[in-house]
């Protein structure tokens, strides 16, 4: 007779937990209803069929991809018990594109979990993430680092990040041209910034089926980085990472050399 629970327990620092009942304190209640709205009209039983199929499909993707590349489990818009699966399935780093929405999920999770902030960060959100994101991937202006290199300072954090490229024929997507990397890595005033460290480079390839496009485009990206590890960061053991690759694209992508994927629908199922 097992019907839904009444709670959500949720694993934190050290065994220790957290229940989220329909009692108590309403403001708690109201974000973890806000953040778990994408399981309304779902019966019991498909839950557990989802939240079962996380952890199958995260076993499956370890062992297709080589162990040196890491995964990203893209959890935008996912409810926070999806999370919290793909948490017990042993996946620490995850990636959200909206602050106002990871500031909602984060307190609900474990605190060991590595957060990045994967979409396009406007310079007046910074601050909201400073304190806790691991690492920020879509650095797209040197306005933007500047920001994040002031509020980390404020905090005595060093915030790791990439440089996000515009490697696609989009122009919608967001990202610097070589040439603006250049520009801001020959200005003097970015060697006064000691609170950001670059890490590597991110990109996103063309929305396309023509698998030459997307090969190329990565190419690109991987060629960029080796161009910049030899003669702007060759001394440096943090400039390793990148970044590209996601659940349509991500085999292509390790093949051209990526170091770190993103991937969500393989993982949570397709977007609601």
């Amino acid at each position: 007779m097992g019907g839904r629970p009444k709670g959500l327990r949720i694993s934190k620092d050290g065994g220790q937990t957290k229940r989220i009942t329909n009692q108590g304190d309403g403001g708690e209640q109201n974000r973890c209803r806000e953040v778990n709205k994408n399981m309304c009209g779902l019966s019991w039983a498909n839950q557990i069929r989802i939240m079962t199929d996380i952890k199958l499909n995260i076993k499956n993707l370890r062992k297709q991809i080589p162990q040196q590349v890491k995964l990203v489990a893209v959890s935008k818009t996912k409810p926070v018990p999806y999370i919290l699966e793909a948490y017990n399935a042993g996946q620490r780093i995850f990636g959200e594109n909206r602050v106002q929405e990871l500031l909602k999920k984060k307190d609900l999770l474990p605190s060991d979990i590595e957060w990045h902030l994967i979409g396009h960060l406007q310079t007046n959100k910074v601050k909201l993430v400073i304190p806790f994101v691991s690492m920020i991937q879509s650095v797209d202006s040197y306005r933007l680092l500047k920001t994040i290199n002031d509020e980390a300072r404020k905090i005595n954090r060093k915030i790791n990040c990439l440089l996000q490229l515009h490697i696609a024929k989009e122009e919608t997507k967001f990202g610097f041209s070589t040439r603006e990397v250049n520009e801001m890595l020959d200005d003097s005033s970015f060697r006064t910034l000691d609170s950001v460290r670059i890490c590597g480079l991110m990109g996103m390839a063309t929305f396309t089926d023509d698998e030459n496009t997307v090969r190329s485009e990565f190419h690109y990206l991987a060629e960029c980085f080796r161009d910049l590890k030899t003669s702007r960061f060759p001394d440096n053991q943090y400039f390793t990472e990148i970044s590209m690759g996601m659940s349509g694209d991500y085999i292509i992508a390790i093949s051209e050399g990526s170091t770190m994927i993103r991937i969500g629908s393989l993982i949570f199922g397709e977007r609601n």
